[in-house]
């Protein structure tokens, strides 16, 4: 049986940071894991670039046995909606399941307190401790890095969707290390300057 993903995509998802981890599961390890999405409710969601996704699960219908929740970044974590994510979150990192945010919603996760006692990175500090306020109180473990894993939470930058996807394979163990750093050098390196992969 397959080990599930879900992402959690909103209105204006960001669908490049979601594309390369989901198609990297995929080319990696399609055997073992499938790709699932939730959101606010089951209506079709559009991202940034235009897609428009309708999701799996709404947060009512989430399933209980999936490997690792990822947050895919994107232009309305600050809403006020966005808050009914929270409890999600929370009950992930309470069980120990890999857990991932990116771009704006790295700093979602922030305004829940899962960030206080892991290494964590998000866009910018400050913007961080304003945003979260006293929910916020792990600054001397950010780390001013494009992505962070500690103890299965990985949070990223914005411009960083490749380096959140490697972290992610990695904790999710997708794949063994050296393909999935011979998956991240062919895509960020380029076709003709990534180093031939190990045969």
């Amino acid at each position: 049986m397959k080990k599930t993903i879900l992402f959690v995509i909103l209105p204006q998802y960001a669908d490049w940071e979601a594309a390369y981890l989901a198609s990297a599961v995929m080319m990696l390890g399609q055997e073992q894991y499938e790709i699932k999405t939730v959101s606010l409710s089951r209506d079709a969601v559009t991202s940034i670039g235009g897609f428009r996704v309708v999701p799996d699960y709404d947060l009512g219908s989430v399933p209980d046995d999936y490997e690792a929740l990822i947050l895919t970044g994107g232009m309305t974590w600050r809403n006020e909606d966005a808050r009914q994510v929270e409890t999600l979150v929370k009950e992930c990192h309470r069980k120990g399941r890999v857990l991932g945010g990116i771009c704006d919603a790295a700093g979602f996760l922030g305004t829940t307190g899962v960030l206080n006692d892991v290494c964590h990175t998000a866009n910018d500090l400050q913007d961080l401790k304003q945003w979260a306020g006293e929910r916020y109180t792990g600054e001397e473990k950010f780390v001013a890095r494009q992505a962070v894993c500690d103890a299965n939470v990985i949070t990223a930058n914005g411009t960083a969707p490749m380096e959140f996807a490697r972290e992610v394979l990695i904790a999710l163990q997708v794949a063994d290390k050296q393909k999935i750093a011979d998956w991240y050098n062919f895509h960020k390196l380029g076709y003709y300057t990534a180093p031939l992969p190990e045969m």
